[in-house]
């Protein structure tokens, strides 16, 4: 996507392009195959959903042609994670690769062990704590509490007179693999009647994919995840330099 005299310019396929992405459980197969991808178009030439798909249909609401769209289911089928994951910008990591993003983003750190350590704010740990339980013995305990980021925002004291950047909170958060978007829903009113668009529900990835699963790669160095992550973009799309892979997934930790 690149912005034109302040207008968007989507990226994409033709509609009769053999290659052409045609559905969300097509996408969903594509970011299992390569991996992880982000959403947007970047640096590097073809390493996104918006390439792979046809321009026409986006924020169209259409859940059988728009890809703004599968985004929102893709979320909700656990398949793979999605979040801002990219440079902050949205994006897709299969449930294969995840604990290597988590291994390289968090640098091995679990979120009360960054905390302790002064490497989170307060900030983040307001969100943290409302998203994630404690058993008898202190120990953190992964549950999905279904809330609404809006909902989320005013819990934990961000707004007006409050807490200040919940969006950029949240987003580092995604960065470092501490939150990933559960499910997109439509808020309610009074009468249960849905209104506006639809509002992110936020959780910690190990409430959807265990907390054994999403830290099975703190064995190894975050160093080697960073370089298994790079490795594999090289391969899959040997025409990107080194500094153009680096701006996608991030530095070496």
């Amino acid at each position: 996507m690149e912005t034109i005299n302040g207008e968007w310019i989507m990226r994409g396929l033709r509609w009769d392009d053999p290659k052409r992405i045609c559905s969300c459980g097509e996408l969903t197969a594509l970011i299992k195959e390569i991996g992880f991808l982000p959403l947007f178009s970047g640096e590097v030439e073809g390493f996104s959903a918006e390439e792979h798909v046809s321009p026409k249909y986006w924020w169209s609401g259409s859940r059988e042609h728009d890809p703004w769209k599968w985004r929102e289911m893709i979320a909700g089928e656990h398949e793979v994670a999605y979040g801002k994951f990219f440079g902050g910008r949205a994006g897709f990591i299969s449930a294969e690769w995840l604990p290597y993003f988590a291994n390289y983003r968090r640098g091995g750190y679990d979120f009360d062990a960054r905390y302790e350590d002064g490497l989170a704010n307060h900030r983040e740990k307001l969100i943290m704590d409302r998203l994630v339980d404690r058993d008898e013995d202190g120990e953190a305990v992964f549950d999905n509490k279904d809330i609404l980021s809006t909902e989320l925002k005013k819990l934990c004291g961000f707004g007006k007179g409050g807490e200040k950047n919940f969006p950029g909170i949240t987003a580092g958060l995604m960065m470092q693999t501490y939150l990933v978007t559960a499910e997109f829903r439509r808020r309610r009113n009074k009468k249960g009647g849905e209104y506006g668009m639809a509002v992110s529900v936020l959780t910690p990835p190990e409430a959807i994919w265990g907390y054994e699963h999403v830290t099975s790669a703190y064995g190894e160095s975050p160093e080697t995840s960073w370089e298994r992550i790079f490795e594999r973009v090289r391969s899959l799309f040997p025409q990107a330099g080194d500094s153009e892979i680096i701006s996608v997934i991030g530095k070496k930790p």
